[in-house]
């Protein structure tokens, strides 16, 4: 199971892809579309994808929203999020929205979106999704300091009931801060993405103990990095059978609630 892909429609994903490419001067290993998620993901043995895109303003919260559901009507592998904007002005009508939607958490980027993830803005997204709906941020960056780790360990004191999954294990390019500020605590979930090209397999395998096997999932941040590549560095860990297993597909399941 991959616990953090993004799609686009058709019509923008090449655009969608290069702008990506662009914003972290990495050049993309795949094109954004649905199609090409789906072979590249067949390629390891992916059932399940969590699917996602972020709503840059608040004017396409609504558009996102449904394109994303749409997709997954298309395609039963795909597990969706929606997303929020802080300047979105019907933050309650579009949460209920987006679970009659049959979506299943709500994505985050805030350096895309440009709020502090513990800003008043975003705590008016999680009054409105804590104890309803999980949350998968986009964590870290030295760039930048809207997600600091720091600033997601006083949101997770600030709002026991918020599920969060902590993208990048829990902080790109701010991984000694992340080890420092965060745990594997109940509701605070890691995913690998855009994580292991970076690091040393030593330190990754650190702090993935640090937070708990138990509490990290798999994820390809696709269209990023090719599925393949990132699953063969995942392996390179030289985590046990029943390890692998736990955050392949174990801790996904677990979390969401799926058999």
């Amino acid at each position: 199971m991959d616990a953090h892909t993004h799609i686009f429609p058709s019509k923008i994903a090449e655009k969608a892809t290069v702008n990506i490419g662009h914003f972290y001067d990495i050049p993309m290993a795949e094109q954004g579309s649905a199609e090409q998620l789906l072979a590249s993901g067949a390629q390891i043995g992916t059932k399940r994808y969590l699917v996602c895109s972020t709503a840059t303003t608040s004017h396409q919260v609504t558009s996102i929203n449904d394109f994303i559901a749409e997709e997954c009507g298309k395609h039963p592998e795909f597990f969706g999020f929606g997303t929020l904007h802080p300047d979105y002005e019907d933050l309650e009508g579009e949460t209920r929205r987006i679970i009659e939607l049959g979506l299943h958490g709500i994505k985050l980027h805030p350096d895309f979106q440009h709020f502090d993830i513990d800003s008043p803005g975003a705590y008016k997204i999680y009054e409105q999704i804590a104890g309803k709906l999980p949350v998968l941020i986009h964590m870290g960056d030295n760039r930048y300091t809207y997600s600091k780790p720091e600033r997601l360990a006083r949101v997770v004191r600030d709002f026991p009931d918020l599920r969060v999954m902590a993208s990048h294990l829990g902080g790109y390019r701010c991984w000694d801060e992340a080890r420092e500020c965060l745990t594997g605590k109940e509701n605070i979930r890691f995913d690998t993405s855009s994580s292991l090209p970076m690091l040393e397999p030593a330190y990754a395998r650190k702090l993935i103990e640090h937070y708990g096997v138990e509490n990290c999932m798999f994820g390809t941040d696709f269209p990023m990095w090719n599925p393949a590549e990132e699953f063969e560095r995942f392996m390179n860990l030289g985590f046990s059978f029943a390890e692998n297993q736990r955050m392949l597909s174990g801790t996904f399941k677990e979390w969401f609630g799926l058999a």
